[in-house]
């Protein structure tokens, strides 16, 4: 792989991919993907950029296809909150 694996750069397909995935219902693969790309994006990007947050809420919605409620819920809140820290105070 030329770029690496930790490249910021592949994260988005690899999203992409496992929205793919989703799309055909191949959930447990989409999931291993979303859990893959966000243990990488929280390595190399931290937990609270944007494309880190995009990478949570991508793994709950598959957990939630797959009637992982409450660890989807758990990861949107997770979200929610890290989205709130991040938005400065004068922004409504």
């Amino acid at each position: 792989m030329v770029l690496g694996q930790e490249n910021p750069s592949i994260f988005n397909v690899m999203n992409n991919l496992a929205l793919m995935l989703d799309r055909q219902r191949k959930y447990e693969e989409a999931e291993e993907m979303c859990r893959t790309t966000l243990k990488l994006s929280e390595k190399v990007l931290g937990q609270e950029n944007p494309d880190t947050l995009i990478s949570i809420n991508n793994l709950a919605l598959m957990l939630y296809k797959q009637g992982k409620y409450e660890e989807a819920e758990q990861m949107l809140r997770t979200t929610l909150a890290l989205r709130e820290k991040s938005v400065h105070p004068w922004i409504n």
